[in-house]
Protein backbone atom coordinates (compact mmCIF):
# COMPACT_ATOMS: atom_id res chain seq x y z
CA UNK A 1 0.00 0.00 0.00
CA UNK A 2 2.91 2.33 -0.49
CA UNK A 3 3.10 5.31 -2.75
CA UNK A 4 5.69 5.34 -5.53
CA UNK A 5 7.98 8.29 -5.44
CA UNK A 6 10.31 9.37 -8.33
CA UNK A 7 12.78 12.27 -8.70
CA UNK A 8 10.40 13.96 -10.93
CA UNK A 9 7.31 12.85 -9.23
CA UNK A 10 7.91 12.97 -5.35
CA UNK A 11 5.41 12.17 -3.08
CA UNK A 12 3.92 14.91 -1.31
CA UNK A 13 5.53 15.39 2.53
CA UNK A 14 3.50 14.03 5.82
CA UNK A 15 1.13 11.62 4.17
CA UNK A 16 -0.89 9.15 5.73
CA UNK A 17 -1.49 6.17 3.95
CA UNK A 18 -2.99 2.75 4.41
CA UNK A 19 -5.71 0.96 3.41
CA UNK A 20 -9.53 0.55 4.41
CA UNK A 21 -12.19 -1.85 3.48
CA UNK A 22 -14.55 -1.34 0.52
CA UNK A 23 -18.19 -2.21 0.62
CA UNK A 24 -17.12 -6.11 0.41
CA UNK A 25 -14.57 -6.26 2.84
CA UNK A 26 -11.51 -6.01 -0.24
CA UNK A 27 -8.79 -3.49 0.64
CA UNK A 28 -8.48 -0.08 -1.06
CA UNK A 29 -5.69 1.60 -0.71
CA UNK A 30 -6.02 5.41 0.34
CA UNK A 31 -3.59 8.39 1.30
CA UNK A 32 -4.11 11.53 3.25
CA UNK A 33 -2.48 14.76 3.91
CA UNK A 34 -3.11 18.10 5.75
CA UNK A 35 -2.92 22.08 4.44
CA UNK A 36 0.40 23.18 3.75
CA UNK A 37 -0.52 26.59 5.02
CA UNK A 38 -3.66 28.30 6.34
CA UNK A 39 -6.00 29.65 6.55
CA UNK A 40 -7.41 26.05 7.13
CA UNK A 41 -10.43 25.52 4.48
CA UNK A 42 -11.43 21.97 5.02
CA UNK A 43 -11.10 18.95 3.20
CA UNK A 44 -11.18 18.27 -0.65
CA UNK A 45 -11.44 14.80 -1.26
CA UNK A 46 -10.69 13.19 -4.43
CA UNK A 47 -11.50 11.06 -6.80
CA UNK A 48 -10.37 9.64 -9.78
CA UNK A 49 -11.05 8.69 -13.28
CA UNK A 50 -11.01 5.86 -14.56
CA UNK A 51 -7.55 3.70 -14.83
CA UNK A 52 -5.75 6.17 -12.74
CA UNK A 53 -3.76 5.97 -9.18
CA UNK A 54 -3.04 8.18 -6.44
CA UNK A 55 0.53 8.94 -7.60
CA UNK A 56 -0.76 10.75 -10.66
CA UNK A 57 -2.32 13.32 -8.41
CA UNK A 58 0.65 14.35 -6.50
CA UNK A 59 0.97 18.26 -8.15
CA UNK A 60 -2.51 18.50 -7.82
CA UNK A 61 -2.57 16.84 -4.24
CA UNK A 62 0.58 19.91 -3.47
CA UNK A 63 -1.38 22.49 -5.37
CA UNK A 64 -4.66 21.71 -3.07
CA UNK A 65 -2.82 21.81 0.05
CA UNK A 66 -0.98 25.25 -0.44
CA UNK A 67 -4.86 27.16 -0.86
CA UNK A 68 -5.13 25.47 2.47
CA UNK A 69 -6.95 22.22 2.18
CA UNK A 70 -6.30 18.98 3.45
CA UNK A 71 -6.70 16.14 0.49
CA UNK A 72 -8.10 12.93 0.66
CA UNK A 73 -7.90 10.12 -2.14
CA UNK A 74 -8.05 6.49 -2.53
CA UNK A 75 -7.58 4.21 -5.57
CA UNK A 76 -10.88 2.97 -7.05
CA UNK A 77 -11.63 -0.94 -6.75
CA UNK A 78 -10.01 -2.36 -9.54
CA UNK A 79 -7.18 -0.11 -10.43
CA UNK A 80 -4.04 1.63 -8.71
CA UNK A 81 -2.95 -0.31 -5.50
CA UNK A 82 -6.32 -1.39 -4.46
CA UNK A 83 -8.13 -4.65 -4.56
CA UNK A 84 -8.84 -6.26 -8.17
CA UNK A 85 -11.53 -8.47 -8.70
CA UNK A 86 -10.16 -10.83 -12.07
CA UNK A 87 -7.31 -13.22 -11.94
CA UNK A 88 -6.57 -10.85 -15.15
CA UNK A 89 -5.23 -7.65 -13.18
CA UNK A 90 -4.99 -5.47 -16.23
CA UNK A 91 -8.62 -5.94 -16.82
CA UNK A 92 -10.90 -3.03 -15.73
CA UNK A 93 -13.81 -4.53 -14.39
CA UNK A 94 -17.00 -3.73 -12.56
CA UNK A 95 -20.19 -5.65 -12.56
CA UNK A 96 -22.47 -1.88 -11.32
CA UNK A 97 -21.27 1.63 -10.85
CA UNK A 98 -23.08 1.24 -7.45
CA UNK A 99 -20.49 -0.53 -6.14
CA UNK A 100 -18.21 2.18 -6.61
CA UNK A 101 -20.43 4.28 -4.51
CA UNK A 102 -20.29 1.69 -1.84
CA UNK A 103 -17.08 2.15 -1.34
CA UNK A 104 -17.22 5.48 -1.65
CA UNK A 105 -19.69 5.47 1.89
CA UNK A 106 -17.27 3.24 3.46
CA UNK A 107 -14.37 5.51 2.77
CA UNK A 108 -16.28 8.72 3.86
CA UNK A 109 -17.38 6.53 7.24
CA UNK A 110 -14.00 5.00 7.97
CA UNK A 111 -11.42 7.42 7.38
CA UNK A 112 -12.52 11.13 6.18
CA UNK A 113 -15.01 11.94 8.84
CA UNK A 114 -13.02 10.83 12.07
CA UNK A 115 -9.56 12.20 10.37
CA UNK A 116 -10.22 14.77 8.44
CA UNK A 117 -11.36 18.76 8.85
CA UNK A 118 -14.25 19.65 7.33
CA UNK A 119 -16.04 21.11 5.40
CA UNK A 120 -15.51 18.75 2.74
CA UNK A 121 -15.78 19.13 -0.94
CA UNK A 122 -15.30 16.81 -4.00
CA UNK A 123 -13.25 16.98 -6.76
CA UNK A 124 -13.47 14.62 -9.41
CA UNK A 125 -12.17 13.86 -12.92
CA UNK A 126 -13.95 11.86 -15.98
CA UNK A 127 -15.59 8.59 -14.00
CA UNK A 128 -14.71 10.33 -10.71
CA UNK A 129 -17.35 12.86 -11.77
CA UNK A 130 -19.98 10.19 -12.97
CA UNK A 131 -19.79 8.43 -9.67
CA UNK A 132 -19.81 11.55 -7.41
CA UNK A 133 -23.28 13.24 -9.06
CA UNK A 134 -24.66 9.93 -8.29
CA UNK A 135 -24.98 10.76 -4.64
CA UNK A 136 -25.34 14.79 -5.52
CA UNK A 137 -29.22 13.78 -5.56
CA UNK A 138 -29.57 12.44 -2.36
CA UNK A 139 -30.32 14.25 1.06
CA UNK A 140 -27.75 15.22 3.85
CA UNK A 141 -24.73 14.30 1.21
CA UNK A 142 -21.26 15.15 2.73
CA UNK A 143 -19.92 17.80 0.43
CA UNK A 144 -20.74 21.15 0.43
CA UNK A 145 -19.56 21.57 -3.22
CA UNK A 146 -18.89 19.23 -5.87
CA UNK A 147 -15.79 20.49 -8.99
CA UNK A 148 -15.97 17.94 -11.85
CA UNK A 149 -12.88 17.80 -14.28
CA UNK A 150 -14.44 16.07 -17.74
CA UNK A 151 -17.43 14.32 -15.70
CA UNK A 152 -17.87 11.23 -17.63
CA UNK A 153 -21.71 11.83 -18.64
CA UNK A 154 -21.38 10.29 -22.07
CA UNK A 155 -18.57 8.96 -24.12
CA UNK A 156 -17.35 10.91 -27.12
CA UNK A 157 -18.12 9.02 -30.38
CA UNK A 158 -14.18 9.03 -31.48
CA UNK A 159 -13.65 6.78 -27.96
CA UNK A 160 -16.64 4.37 -29.58
CA UNK A 161 -15.43 3.56 -32.71
CA UNK A 162 -18.86 2.42 -33.56
CA UNK A 163 -22.43 3.79 -33.46
CA UNK A 164 -23.38 3.93 -29.81
CA UNK A 165 -26.54 2.42 -30.10
CA UNK A 166 -24.84 -0.46 -31.63
CA UNK A 167 -22.10 -0.16 -28.97
CA UNK A 168 -24.70 -0.11 -25.51
CA UNK A 169 -26.81 -3.50 -26.85
CA UNK A 170 -23.22 -5.45 -27.53
CA UNK A 171 -22.47 -4.34 -24.15
CA UNK A 172 -25.92 -5.59 -22.86
CA UNK A 173 -25.81 -8.87 -25.06
CA UNK A 174 -22.53 -9.80 -24.52
CA UNK A 175 -22.81 -9.51 -20.77
CA UNK A 176 -26.24 -11.38 -20.52
CA UNK A 177 -24.62 -14.57 -22.97
CA UNK A 178 -22.23 -14.61 -19.28
CA UNK A 179 -19.06 -12.89 -20.91
CA UNK A 180 -19.10 -9.93 -19.26
CA UNK A 181 -15.29 -9.91 -17.90
CA UNK A 182 -13.66 -10.12 -21.53
CA UNK A 183 -12.22 -7.30 -23.20
CA UNK A 184 -14.22 -5.18 -24.89
CA UNK A 185 -13.56 -5.00 -28.83
CA UNK A 186 -9.66 -5.18 -29.41
CA UNK A 187 -9.22 -4.49 -25.94
CA UNK A 188 -5.74 -6.08 -24.57
CA UNK A 189 -3.72 -6.47 -21.60
CA UNK A 190 -1.63 -3.44 -22.77
CA UNK A 191 -1.08 -0.53 -19.65
CA UNK A 192 -2.72 2.65 -21.09
CA UNK A 193 -0.51 5.78 -20.41
CA UNK A 194 2.31 3.70 -22.05
CA UNK A 195 1.81 4.74 -25.37
CA UNK A 196 3.83 7.55 -27.76
CA UNK A 197 3.27 11.32 -26.57
CA UNK A 198 2.29 11.86 -30.06
CA UNK A 199 -0.65 9.32 -29.95
CA UNK A 200 -1.74 10.17 -26.85
CA UNK A 201 -5.56 11.98 -26.64
CA UNK A 202 -5.25 12.86 -23.08
CA UNK A 203 -2.84 15.85 -22.52
CA UNK A 204 -0.57 18.15 -24.92
CA UNK A 205 1.77 18.44 -21.59
CA UNK A 206 4.71 16.51 -23.14
CA UNK A 207 6.09 16.75 -19.26
CA UNK A 208 3.25 15.61 -17.08
CA UNK A 209 2.50 12.93 -19.95
CA UNK A 210 6.69 11.60 -19.62
CA UNK A 211 6.16 12.11 -15.76
CA UNK A 212 2.85 9.94 -14.97
CA UNK A 213 4.26 7.42 -17.87
CA UNK A 214 7.49 7.18 -16.01
CA UNK A 215 5.32 5.85 -12.97
CA UNK A 216 4.04 3.32 -14.98
CA UNK A 217 7.45 2.06 -16.34
CA UNK A 218 8.29 1.81 -12.64
CA UNK A 219 5.19 0.19 -10.89
CA UNK A 220 3.61 -1.64 -13.88
CA UNK A 221 1.14 -3.11 -11.28
CA UNK A 222 -0.63 0.16 -11.05
CA UNK A 223 -2.00 0.58 -14.64
CA UNK A 224 -4.53 -1.15 -16.67
CA UNK A 225 -5.47 -2.43 -19.80
CA UNK A 226 -8.74 -2.07 -21.63
CA UNK A 227 -11.91 -2.00 -20.10
CA UNK A 228 -14.33 -5.45 -19.92
CA UNK A 229 -17.96 -5.43 -21.82
CA UNK A 230 -18.99 -5.61 -17.98
CA UNK A 231 -17.87 -1.89 -17.19
CA UNK A 232 -18.71 -0.48 -20.75
CA UNK A 233 -22.31 -2.05 -19.81
CA UNK A 234 -22.28 -0.36 -16.10
CA UNK A 235 -20.82 2.80 -17.81
CA UNK A 236 -23.65 2.79 -20.41
CA UNK A 237 -26.40 2.72 -17.55
CA UNK A 238 -24.69 4.46 -14.87
CA UNK A 239 -24.02 7.64 -18.10
CA UNK A 240 -27.85 7.17 -18.98
CA UNK A 241 -29.04 7.94 -15.24
CA UNK A 242 -27.11 10.70 -14.59
CA UNK A 243 -28.37 12.40 -18.35
CA UNK A 244 -31.68 11.33 -18.12
CA UNK A 245 -34.13 14.42 -18.08
CA UNK A 246 -34.73 14.58 -14.72
CA UNK A 247 -32.05 13.79 -12.37
CA UNK A 248 -30.15 17.70 -13.17
CA UNK A 249 -32.81 19.42 -11.51
CA UNK A 250 -32.69 17.46 -8.85
CA UNK A 251 -29.06 17.73 -8.12
CA UNK A 252 -28.73 19.13 -4.38
CA UNK A 253 -25.64 19.90 -4.14
CA UNK A 254 -23.59 23.11 -6.02
CA UNK A 255 -21.87 21.85 -8.93
CA UNK A 256 -19.06 23.39 -11.14
CA UNK A 257 -18.23 21.68 -14.52
CA UNK A 258 -15.23 21.71 -16.30
CA UNK A 259 -15.66 20.35 -20.06
CA UNK A 260 -12.04 20.15 -22.25
CA UNK A 261 -12.87 22.07 -25.82
CA UNK A 262 -10.74 19.47 -27.52
CA UNK A 263 -11.80 16.30 -25.60
CA UNK A 264 -11.82 13.25 -27.48
CA UNK A 265 -12.73 10.49 -24.92
CA UNK A 266 -16.16 12.28 -23.08
CA UNK A 267 -18.67 13.99 -24.59
CA UNK A 268 -18.06 18.02 -24.22
CA UNK A 269 -21.37 18.41 -25.92
CA UNK A 270 -23.04 15.87 -23.12
CA UNK A 271 -21.27 17.93 -20.16
CA UNK A 272 -22.95 21.44 -21.73
CA UNK A 273 -26.08 20.38 -21.91
CA UNK A 274 -26.11 18.69 -18.52
CA UNK A 275 -24.67 22.04 -17.30
CA UNK A 276 -28.06 24.31 -18.32
CA UNK A 277 -30.05 21.82 -17.27
CA UNK A 278 -28.62 22.61 -13.38
CA UNK A 279 -30.36 24.29 -10.77
CA UNK A 280 -27.07 25.20 -8.86
CA UNK A 281 -24.46 24.72 -10.70
CA UNK A 282 -22.18 26.27 -13.42
CA UNK A 283 -19.82 25.50 -16.61
CA UNK A 284 -16.56 26.66 -17.50
CA UNK A 285 -15.53 25.34 -21.14
CA UNK A 286 -11.47 25.12 -21.12
CA UNK A 287 -11.62 25.46 -24.95
CA UNK A 288 -8.28 23.85 -26.43
CA UNK A 289 -7.67 21.46 -24.02
CA UNK A 290 -7.50 17.82 -23.80
CA UNK A 291 -9.43 15.18 -21.39
CA UNK A 292 -7.16 15.33 -18.54
CA UNK A 293 -7.62 19.27 -17.61
CA UNK A 294 -5.31 18.68 -14.33
CA UNK A 295 -2.66 17.09 -16.49
CA UNK A 296 -2.61 19.99 -19.07
CA UNK A 297 -0.24 22.62 -20.19
CA UNK A 298 -0.08 25.45 -17.49
CA UNK A 299 -2.06 27.84 -19.90
CA UNK A 300 -5.01 25.65 -19.20
CA UNK A 301 -4.36 24.53 -15.68
CA UNK A 302 -4.05 28.33 -14.56
CA UNK A 303 -8.03 28.51 -16.47
CA UNK A 304 -8.80 25.52 -14.10
CA UNK A 305 -7.77 26.67 -11.10
CA UNK A 306 -8.82 30.66 -11.08
CA UNK A 307 -11.86 29.53 -11.57
CA UNK A 308 -11.86 26.84 -8.31
CA UNK A 309 -9.91 29.39 -6.20
CA UNK A 310 -13.22 32.05 -7.06
CA UNK A 311 -15.50 29.20 -6.90
CA UNK A 312 -14.26 28.16 -3.19
CA UNK A 313 -13.30 31.50 -1.87
CA UNK A 314 -9.57 31.03 -2.05
CA UNK A 315 -7.51 34.51 -1.74
CA UNK A 316 -4.30 33.78 -0.61
CA UNK A 317 -2.22 30.75 -2.54
CA UNK A 318 1.54 29.58 -1.60
CA UNK A 319 3.76 30.05 -3.77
Amino acid sequence: MELVTLAKNPVPSGPVVGAFKGYDGEPMRFALWQATRGPRRGTICLFQGRGEFIEKYFETIADLRGRGFAVATFDWRGQGGSFRALSNPRKGHIRDFGEYEKDILRFMKDIVLPDCPPPFYALAHSMGGNIVLRHSTMHGSWFDRMILSAPMLAFADERIGIPQDLARVYSEVVSISGMSTKYTYRGTDAVEGLSKFEDNPLTSDRERWSRNKAVLEVAPELGLGAPTVGWLRAAFRSNAMITHQDFAPNVKVPVMLFAAGKDTIISTRAIEEFGVRLKVGNLILIPGCRHEILQERDVFRQRFWAAFDAYLGVKNIAA
